[in-house]
């Protein structure tokens, strides 16, 4: 790119972000409204995999070309993001009500898979492997787990329909609310292509190492969907649809796009990512135990989460430099 159009590409980027987000929300809301199925349940499914499809497409990509570091950074990085940025923002911008079915199935479901990863990286050193690697099986295993969770949400969705049928909120007719969530995945995925591309360049011509750019641009990049997303979301009062998109997203990022990276090429772990993995679980557990005690999260928690995440990108970057 040059170099007054990387910077052109970038405000592309942002605005078809935004913009696809907006569309992406309200489809998805109507959606929900139609089949009478819980905002929790569209925000955990449809959204999340929507949002999440940069991190499948970087690291499904990284693992073909044996690019095996990407695909667990990737992975970790982005869920850090989710867990920290995007729930901690949508907090700091409004007081984030969890809902009873995310407090007590989904949440605790995603720190349970986080252990089963870290104890995936780490089993090979047992069976006498070597090193910390995902292999088929493992992959395979994550993958049908997410599968079978899915299949899980669906059947709690048919028995939870009434759930929604009381809200009077206005609706689109079923084509514009399915033309309204394609072009928002559409402007959420090509927007955020763009902007880490053009990211990526500009870090490049200010002299970045890959290493760097990795570390923090990749990783946030592909989670610009989420945050966008749940952000929109807030601010139209769905806050089942924005913290079921963040933790939907973490365990579609574990089960899926680290899963299906694993069975397509296993794919080796690095110790760092061991420490990043291990850190995740414990912000995670912290989070939860607000979330427990609160049953939402608050201004000050989200401001706290947010600054727990800068000082997490000082110390990545620190390592790396040292």
């Amino acid at each position: 790119m040059g170099s007054v159009m990387m910077y052109v590409w970038l405000l592309v980027g942002f605005v078809l972000l935004i913009k696809g987000a907006d569309f992406f929300v309200d489809g998805a809301s109507s959606i929900a409204r139609l089949l009478k199925v819980p905002s929790i349940v569209v925000g955990l499914t449809i959204v999340a995999m929507g949002t999440s499809a940069p991190e499948m497409a970087v690291s499904v990509s990284a693992a073909i070309k044996g690019s095996n570091d990407i695909v667990i950074s990737n992975v970790l990085g982005s869920n850090l993001f989710n867990l920290l940025v995007v729930a901690g923002g949508c907090a700091v911008i409004k007081n984030l009500p969890i809902s009873k079915e995310l407090n007590k199935r989904d949440f605790p479901f995603s720190i349970l898979i986080a252990l089963l990863l870290l104890l995936f990286c780490v089993d090979s050193l047992f069976l006498g492997g070597g090193g910390f690697k995902i292999g088929r099986v493992e992959g395979t295993i994550m993958f049908a787990l997410l599968i079978a969770y899915l299949i899980y949400l669906v059947f709690a969705a048919m028995k939870n329909r009434t759930d929604a049928a009381g809200e009077e909120i206005k609706v689109m007719s079923p084509l514009k609310s399915v033309i309204y969530t394609l072009v928002g995945i559409a402007g959420i995925v090509i927007g955020g292509d763009l902007v880490v591309d053009a990211a990526t360049d500009i870090a490049k011509a200010f002299g970045l190492s890959d290493v760097i750019i990795g570390l923090t641009i990749l990783a946030v990049g592909t989670s610009l969907p989420e945050l966008v997303t749940s952000l929109v979301a807030t601010r139209k009062g769905e806050n089942d649809l924005a913290m079921g998109n963040v933790i939907g997203s973490n365990i579609f990022n574990i089960l899926g796009v680290a899963g299906l990276s694993g069975a397509i090429s296993p794919y080796s772990v690095g110790s760092l990512s061991i420490i990043d993995l291990c850190l995740f679980i414990g912000f995670s557990v912290i989070v939860y135990i607000v979330v427990r005690v609160r049953n939402k999260i608050e201004r000050l928690p989200g401001l706290c989460m947010v600054l727990m995440y800068a000082a997490y990108m000082a110390y990545a970057v620190i390592r790396e430099i040292m």
